[in-house]
């Protein structure tokens, strides 16, 4: 590994403002050994190639609650990848840190998503339950040190040290100080990887990683309620049920009184938007001041997370996830849906492991003579980067039926 050493004038003179933020021009630097660009700082750089992977153009086609064919409004996992992205870059404006990474991380964090979203993860990991299981962050770190193969010199994207620190720890350190996992057993990709890079599980991430994954709770909590409304599965009157959602609803209908339903749905969404953003601004500004860190290793040692929601705003959070759950994620008509799906994953996978050759070219390769850790592992990776449309193509393709997805 490489670091970036003295980047004076890097990325037109760019620098955080907090003593807390990761410093661009401290970098701890990429695996494998690149010259510094003399345009962009690292972080600048990172976004940039993650933007320009083939992973990201294939979140357009991946599910985020609704799948593709049920309407082309609804979020994909691209989409939603941009909206975390805006959040993450607003929330660290305003704590002063490095926008770029945060914005890097948001981007990056769900690359190693399924088709079908969750329900495809739960299927591969089911499928995978002998190799130790399959695991969306873990992939999405195999995708970027790994997977894609665009450079001439390395595999994956070969990314900087702290955008890899906050892909896989943007939730929070992954082991206590002796190693042992915290959430069960560290996914073995992670831990592969973390041998030949510490990426010290036992921390926390940086001021900036944190941004983002509080972004992307803020961001799926808020348009899951828009995709909800949009498919009828949420009313407006079942948003009096939720403490949030109800304060919002009421002000919205008490300002413009006939308004229709449309507009008021988006008014809501977008007021929730705020206030979420607001709250986990002047929470963690008040966090930060008490803990005073001087240096983003501050932050990583710390004993809990800076970047969080007030008690309140937490509480009213929590009821909402259990509304979402109740009346959307687990509805019928979305339970139908997930059935079917993870079918589709499960047989493809179990053809693909049975005869590799199914596979195209420069996936088969030697996996009919390897032994079944390597064969399972690498038709988890193929069907993990499938869209939601290539996924039914080739289960059409190798079976006599395909579920219909309705």
């Amino acid at each position: 590994m490489t670091a970036s050493g003295d980047l004076q004038g890097i990325g037109f003179g760019y620098r955080p403002r907090a003593a807390y933020a990761t410093d661009p021009a401290r970098s701890r630097g990429r695996f494998y050994a690149e010259p510094e660009s003399p345009t962009r700082t690292p972080f600048q750089r990172d976004r940039d190639r993650i933007i320009h992977s083939t992973a990201f153009r294939r979140l357009k086609h991946k599910t985020q609650v609704f799948i593709a064919h049920e309407g082309d409004h609804y979020r994909t996992r691209l989409t939603h990848s941009i909206e975390v992205a805006q959040i993450a870059r607003a929330l660290a404006r305003a704590l002063e840190c490095d926008e770029d990474l945060a914005e890097a991380v948001a981007l990056v964090h769900d690359f190693g998503h399924t088709p079908f979203g969750h329900t495809g993860e739960d299927a591969l990991n089911e499928k995978m339950a002998r190799w130790g299981g399959f695991d969306h962050n873990a992939q999405s770190l195999r995708v970027v040190t790994r997977l894609e193969r665009r450079y001439a010199e390395f595999d994956g994207l070969n990314l900087s040290w702290e955008t890899l620190e906050g892909l896989v720890k943007h939730n929070g350190p992954l082991t206590d100080a002796e190693g042992n996992g915290l959430d069960g057993p560290v996914p073995q990709p992670i831990r592969d990887y973390n041998e030949l890079d510490n990426l010290e599980l036992a921390k926390f991430a940086g001021v900036e990683a944190q941004c983002a994954a509080i972004a992307d709770d803020i961001a799926y909590n808020a348009h899951d309620i828009d995709d909800g409304l949009r498919s009828g599965l949420l009313t407006l009157d079942m948003l009096h049920e939720v403490p949030l959602t109800a304060g919002l609803l009421a002000t919205v209908q008490s300002r413009y009184p006939h308004l229709d339903p449309a507009r008021t749905g988006h008014e809501i969404v977008r007021r929730q938007i705020t206030a979420m953003v607001e709250d986990v601004i002047v929470t963690s500004r008040g966090r930060l001041a008490g803990l005073n860190p001087q240096r983003v290793e501050d932050v990583r040692a710390a004993f809990a997370p800076c970047v969080v929601f007030s008690e309140q705003m937490a509480a009213d959070e929590k009821k909402l996830k259990g509304f979402l759950y109740a009346n959307l994620y687990r509805s019928p008509a979305v339970m139908q849906v997930r059935a079917h799906a993870e079918q589709v994953v499960a047989d493809l996978f179990d053809a693909y492991y049975a005869d590799p050759r199914q596979m195209p070219e420069g996936w088969r390769e030697g996996l009919d003579r390897a032994e079944e850790r390597i064969r399972a592992r690498s038709v988890a990776d193929f069907l993990a980067g499938m869209t939601d449309t290539y996924a039914l193509k080739e289960h059409k393709r190798l079976f006599d039926h395909t579920p219909e997805l309705v």
